[in-house]
């Protein structure tokens, strides 16, 4: 029903129902196609990765040879030749998984605030408290220069309980120490504590 009056459209607006939109240019067309072959491929890319660690970690574990003290079903090769199993068993579940139309699912957003740099003070206490680790460990052995580690780690982090962060340092590097002399046959340095552990 008209009312008469002419309707006046805006430049670069459609003019109605009837209208026919501008052409789209070429380069702005979506390429569902393009996207959907790309992201196959790198899923599939993941499956590979996946496949060929788990068969790195077979071919390494089959060159181990066990040690004749050891005793008990577990071997050196027991552990490796599992996680190389299951990363070759993961590999064809993905693969299958994608032949099959699966698609990986997008990360939701998390909530950073990417206006702001990197925070190279923390990056670089970490580092340090490493670093320190690293070249302390044959001096003053595991026990204390896990515990400098420990410590280091929760400070760069942002703890100030400092007489709480010690004591639990010093008990994860201690238990640590003992977890692996111990429980799996590692001696790491014991340093300064020689004699006292």
């Amino acid at each position: 029903m008209s009312t008469g009056k002419d309707t006046v459209v805006p430049s670069g607006t459609t003019g109605g129902p009837g209208a026919s939109l501008p052409p789209v240019p070429p380069d702005r067309v979506p390429d569902a196609t393009r996207d959907s072959t790309s992201k196959n491929y790198s899923e599939y890319g993941v499956a590979v990765l996946l496949l060929a660690l788990g068969v790195w970690a077979i071919t390494d574990a089959m060159s181990l040879t066990d040690l004749a003290s050891s005793k008990g079903p577990v071997g050196a090769k027991t552990v490796p030749m599992l996680v190389g199993g299951l990363l070759v068993l993961m590999a064809i579940l993905l693969a299958v998984d994608i032949a099959r139309g699966g698609r990986g699912e997008q990360e939701g957003g998390e909530d950073v605030d990417l206006s702001h740099g990197s925070d190279w003070r923390t990056i670089g206490l970490l580092a340090g408290a490493f670093v320190a680790n690293a070249l302390l460990i044959e001096r003053i052995g595991w026990p204390l220069s896990g515990a400098i580690l420990f410590f280091g780690t929760t400070y760069a982090l942002g703890s100030r309980h400092y007489v709480r962060n010690a004591i639990i340092s010093l008990v994860m590097s201690v238990g640590s120490w003992y977890l692996f002399y111990a429980g799996l046959g590692i001696k790491l340095p014991v340093g300064l504590l020689k004699g006292i552990l």
